[in-house]
């Protein structure tokens, strides 16, 4: 055979010697925070109420609510975003695994039986006249382009790298689910409070027309307190109906973010139960674990080092590339040609590839890739702004909601005393009846005030604990 084998693989291995990877090396995301990552403690966490203890991932526990954490995992294990972001996980590792593929060799099989029509003197001789000729072949083929300049490696690098984006990616759209979850969760046991006080509501409302129109009947009213009565009764019997809309709304919203069709959980749902409360200390960590904790912080540097492994990738791409196709096989002018082996042909071809001149495409598309790189370090350190931002607002309207919630039980307490002292009154005789059903419904109003701003406690619960990045733990069954 003509090609020599040794030759070829000596040069490949001086190739493979001084192989490099061009391009910048990735030292890591910024420091987009230093203030912050030093810290011991949020600027805006209330001593009194928070502690710098690492938080727990399942957060809703703290909650004491089984049937919101049955939701919660319902959703998790079953919610279309989550299986789609783990199909964008599954696209992402298998993009890296075909990157992968190019630092190997392909080998190809192939047979052919082409029929050739010649001049007969191209075979030697004479003849003037044309030949037929059959050729019969079977062999493989073999091709291999050596990683030179770390082109490949740094596709492999930045493909890797978007593979544990989506990763963290997954993992931002359960933190996400969880406090939806759990928000649509409060907020209907919130409503459903709501709706039984609109019932004790609508209830003294009647009473209050039946004597406005006993007074106006007996000639010891106007008819100005009749009508004052009625429009308050009209007033509860809408927001009777709006909240019994926003109940059944909340329930099929419910359904849907745990992978089920609305009416699904009507049966699970429907019955009222308490709202869930914050424990009395919250656990939130330290500044350092919100950086390390939050996916979207995990996902936007990994961003960054792709970016990064693009402009090398590029680069190489404008340098010099070696390659070698070989082919081994058997073939001749007849069928049995194929397995003679006095018939094997062998080629072996060693091949430099380099584009000297492309107008500066390759220079400006390299441009183009530090710029890009450029774009995601913004976005990096944004994205970390934006979270310390999340957690401090966070903590800031927690914090202050405890006090509005307290404020409001004394509130409801005060209602509540002012209500009985008007019932002693009216069954001594001092006060009309009415007055007594007048302190009545503004104690029940004041009932609605505190449910509300229990329900915003608990959301606003909710809120820091997605601010901090936590509830991305898959299921057990998924880990």
């Amino acid at each position: 055979m003509a090609f020599r084998p040794l030759a070829i693989a000596l040069l490949a291995s001086a190739a493979l010697a001084g192989c490099t990877t061009v391009g910048p090396k990735y030292a890591g995301a910024p420091d987009a925070a230093p203030g912050a990552a030093a810290r011991s403690a949020f600027l805006r966490g209330d001593a009194a109420t928070t502690t710098a203890t690492a938080p727990t991932a399942r957060w809703w526990d703290a909650l004491n609510d089984p049937v919101l954490g049955s939701l919660i995992d319902k959703g998790l294990a079953n919610s279309p975003n989550i299986a789609a972001a783990n199909a964008r996980i599954a696209q992402a590792r298998a993009g890296l695994a075909a990157n992968k593929t190019a630092l190997i060799p392909t080998l190809n099989v192939s047979g052919a039986v082409p029929y050739i029509n010649v001049p007969s003197n191209i075979l030697g001789g004479n003849d003037t006249g044309r030949t037929d000729t059959t050729i019969y072949n079977v062999g493989f083929d073999s091709s291999w382009e050596l990683d030179l300049f770390g082109g490949t490696r740094s596709k492999i690098t930045a493909a890797g790298a978007r593979a544990e984006a989506a990763e963290a990616g997954a993992d931002d759209a359960r933190v996400t689910l969880s406090a939806e979850i759990a928000r649509a969760y409060v907020s209907l046991r919130a409503k459903q409070a709501v709706l039984a006080l609109l019932d004790q509501q609508a209830a003294i409302d009647a009473q209050l027309v039946n004597l406005a129109q006993q007074r106006l009947q007996g000639g010891t009213a106007p008819e100005q307190p009749l009508a004052q009565a009625r429009g308050q009764a009209s007033q509860t019997e809408g927001d009777r109906a709006k909240t019994r809309a926003d109940i059944t709304v909340l329930i099929d919203q419910l359904a849907v973010l745990t992978g089920q069709e609305p009416g699904a959980l009507d049966a699970t749902l429907t019955t009222p139960a308490p709202l869930p409360l914050p424990p009395a200390s919250v656990a939130v960590g330290d500044p350092a674990s919100l950086l390390r904790n939050r996916p979207d912080i995990r996902m936007a540097e990994r961003q960054l080092a792709a970016a990064n492994a693009d402009i090398g990738a590029q680069i190489a791409a404008g340098l010099p590339k070696i390659s070698f196709m070989g082919l081994l096989g058997l073939g001749g002018t007849s069928i049995g040609d194929v397995v003679d082996p006095s018939k094997i042909i062998g080629l072996a071809l060693p091949q430099i590839r380099w584009s000297l001149f492309d107008g500066g495409r390759n220079k400006a598309q390299v441009a183009s890739k530090r710029q890009a790189y450029a774009e995601q370090e913004a976005n990096y350190r944004n994205t970390v702004l934006t979270a310390l931002q999340d957690a401090e607002g966070s903590l800031t309207r927690f914090g202050s909601q405890r006090q509005v919630y307290g404020k409001a039980l004394d509130s409801q307490a005060q209602a509540a005393r002012a209500q009985a002292l008007q019932q002693q009154r009216a069954n001594a005789g001092t006060v009309a009846r009415s007055d007594a059903l007048s302190a009545q419904r503004q104690q029940v109003q004041a009932a609605q005030a505190t449910a509300a701003a229990a329900a915003e406690l608990t959301t606003d619960f909710i809120a820091v604990e997605k601010a901090l990045g936590l509830g991305w733990q898959a299921p057990a069954q998924d880990r």
